[in-house]
């Protein structure tokens, strides 16, 4: 490997007599499987000779080395004699040190885990989220969204010095309230977390942790029906945001596949993200999402241009992997696109075109796909089934959308009857 990446022959008997040029190798050899490109190998292979060197770590074989340690060691890389010309190299140089060097040690298991204390109450979530997903048969995004809540929650409780055992209810809205007054939470957000208290406080009750009675007294704040008006893109910038995608751009070409994925097809973020390349029947030229809630998978008519998206992307951009995920990281180590990942690029791209929206997140083109197929006169059925929607009361709520159709039965004129 060392042959591959140097040529000069001083550099090349200094990667070989180095210390731990086995690990070093054995190292390299890692990243090139995951595809990382020659001039990067060479980087890494640099900074992990300057990394044994610095740690001293032929010297210490075995010994787990800590973040403490490497932070300081890369103080010292970057203050090195000569200096970097400047202060922004001095920087670099300390951030590349860091991540080199924290990396190739979880490769050779010698770095330290960091010290994680014991949460509070953390055997209560445990119990809690198996009874969830074993008992009540909660999908895996519901139990992981409840234990967050509950984690919150109890961390709190234990910041203000109380006792599960003898919380009352007085004690658990103070904290709701708090939620409203210093973090800015709304109505809506609000009843969700309450009904996550709920949930969890009526199991406490049964297992003893509490005092009986305390779930049914949690209150919530009433949310109206309908109340809230989903907002989504104008189907024109929705088009010029995929317009702006076109490029020959490695980018540009799977955000391109991204956009219309979640446009034409109003899928969620975690629908799109988790796309496998089966999904895809080339010959039937059908398109099978799974449904992430539950798992029953939907079938659409794969459109033209869709398919041209998405196979451009594989032919010029996807690497060879054996991941399954139709979407990778464009860099490497290659691996599934997150949501986070994909909410960066959609909202990258609306802000590029300077759209004024409340919300710049993929569920805004969920939205503009709704929108969109409600003033090409679908019904509401229609759309519910496009989007995936459960019950027909998610979908009204895109009726109030059409102010178009709205304000010309304002403008009606009833003639003589009036």
């Amino acid at each position: 490997m060392f042959e591959k990446l140097f040529k000069r022959p001083h550099a090349l008997a200094r990667q070989r007599t180095g210390p731990l040029a086995e690990e070093r190798r054995r190292y390299l050899v890692h990243c090139a499987d995951q595809q990382v490109s020659p001039h990067s190998l060479r980087h890494i292979a640099i900074y992990t000779l300057v990394i044994a060197t610095a740690l001293r770590l032929a010297d210490r074989p075995g010994d787990f080395i800590s973040r403490i340690e490497i932070e300081a060691a890369a103080v010292r890389w970057a203050n090195r004699q000569p200096k970097p010309a400047t202060m922004h190299l001095a920087r670099n140089s300390w951030r590349r040190f860091i991540g080199h060097a924290t990396r190739w040690l979880a490769f050779l298991e010698r770095l330290q885990p960091p010290d994680t204390a014991q949460k509070p109450f953390a055997e209560h979530i445990v119990k809690f989220s198996t009874f969830m997903r074993d008992e009540r048969g909660l999908s895996p995004q519901t139990v992981s969204s409840r234990c967050r809540t509950i984690d919150e929650f109890l961390s709190q409780i234990d910041d203000a010095g109380l006792q599960l055992n003898l919380l009352c209810v007085a004690e658990v809205d103070e904290l709701l309230l708090r939620k409203v007054q210093e973090d800015g939470y709304a109505r809506s957000t609000i009843r969700k977390y309450a009904s996550h208290l709920r949930a969890f406080f009526r199991y406490a009750e049964v297992s003893g942790w509490c005092r009986a009675g305390l779930a049914a007294a949690i209150m919530a704040p009433r949310v109206f029906p309908y109340e809230g008006l989903p907002i989504g893109v104008p189907w024109d910038d929705v088009k010029r945001v995929i317009g702006a995608a076109q490029g020959d751009r490695r980018a540009d070409i799977r955000d391109r596949a991204l956009l219309m994925l979640l446009a034409i097809y109003g899928l969620r973020s975690g629908e799109v993200v988790g796309l496998q390349l089966h999904d895809f029947d080339w010959e039937k030229e059908e398109l099978n999402v799974p449904h992430n809630k539950r798992q029953k998978p939907r079938t659409y008519p794969l459109c033209r241009s869709v398919g041209d998206a998405v196979l451009r992307y594989l032919r010029e951009v996807r690497p060879r992997s054996a991941r399954r995920e139709l979407f990778l990281t464009l860099y490497a180590p290659f691996r599934p696109l997150s949501r986070g990942g994909l909410g960066k690029v959609v909202r990258h791209r609306l802000r590029a075109l300077k759209l004024k929206l409340p919300h710049y997140g993929p569920h805004a083109l969920r939205h503009a796909c709704a929108t969109h197929l409600l003033n090409e006169g679908l019904s509401l059925k229609e759309i519910g089934d496009h989007l995936g929607h459960r019950s027909p009361e998610t979908t009204r709520v895109y009726a109030k959308v059409d102010l178009t159709g709205l304000r010309l039965v304002g403008d009606f004129d009833l003639g003589d009857l009036l």
